[in-house]
């Protein structure tokens, strides 16, 4: 198996999909709407999106197994598995704000070796693997080389059901916004971490994410030379659902202002 020949048909397979969704926004209806928790949306196209990639993938590698969060397919691989988010953003999606994205990583036993994001409304394709670097469009990216957080532009997520850390995150982020240059929230993970791989932002942190909101960010951020830890520092982001994903050069000075408000980390 050669990864990067992989990596090429994956991107190929994003586009197709990235198409369909869209196409498919032109003619959105806020009647599709359906709720898996609360402020938890969901619609026909996440499903007919996570359908499709599961189909191409299976083409590509038919031995690997699959997590989704469509739950469309759920089986680990022996091996291989993909972790897949087949509409990230998709409240932004349903009230029309143009940020959202395809989400495709690669798992090798416990190690994430591909990922690629592809955010559908600029046309912007990130992709990266294992021992290769990062790209946008064809083009080689790597994270921005500021030395501070004063420097910075970063980026966060916000939770929208489990609200009991909320006065910490807050109050956090109000030292956080006086210490950098502006802090955004776009509403998509995986965009979030590609912009952090490209060097829009210089730094992305949130907590309670899904495997599939970040798997393929992390690889391209990785690889673009950038350093992804959790709110502890460590390397394990599924099972503590946090990622802090920075240039490299301020993950210390960050780490120790995430540490103020969370000592032990988001859980």
């Amino acid at each position: 198996m050669h990864l990067e020949d992989i990596t090429g048909q994956v991107v190929e397979l994003a586009k197709q999909v990235g198409d369909f969704i869209r196409q498919e926004r032109k003619k959105f209806s806020a009647d599709a709407i359906e709720y898996k928790g609360t402020n938890d949306l969901v619609s026909y196209v996440d499903k007919g999106a996570e359908e499709q990639i599961v189909a191409g993938l299976e083409k590509i590698l038919p031995e690997a197994g699959f997590i989704t969060e469509e739950k469309t397919r759920t089986n680990i691989g022996p091996r291989y598995t993909w972790i897949i988010d087949p509409l990230d953003g998709t409240t932004n999606f349903i009230h029309g704000l143009p940020v959202f994205s395809v989400s495709i990583a690669l798992q090798e036993y416990d190690e994430l070796v591909m990922g690629v994001v592809y955010e559908i409304n600029q046309d912007e394709c990130f992709y990266a693997c294992k021992g290769s670097p990062a790209y946008l469009n064809g083009k080689e990216i790597k994270v921005s080389k500021a030395p501070k957080i004063a420097d910075t532009l970063l980026a966060t997520g916000f939770p929208y059901y489990d609200f009991e850390k909320q006065r910490a995150y807050i109050e956090m982020f109000a030292e956080l916004m006086r210490s950098c240059h502006g802090i955004r929230r776009l509403g998509s993970a995986a965009v979030d971490l590609a912009y952090t791989a490209c060097g829009r932002f210089d730094a992305y942190y949130e907590y309670n994410l899904n495997s599939y909101d970040m798997a393929a960010g992390i690889v391209i951020v990785r690889q673009a030379g950038g350093e992804v830890v959790n709110f502890s520092g460590g390397p394990d982001n599924f099972n503590t659902r946090e990622v802090v994903a920075t240039n490299g050069l301020i993950t210390s000075e960050l780490l120790d202002m995430i540490q103020k408000y969370f000592p032990g980390g988001s859980n």
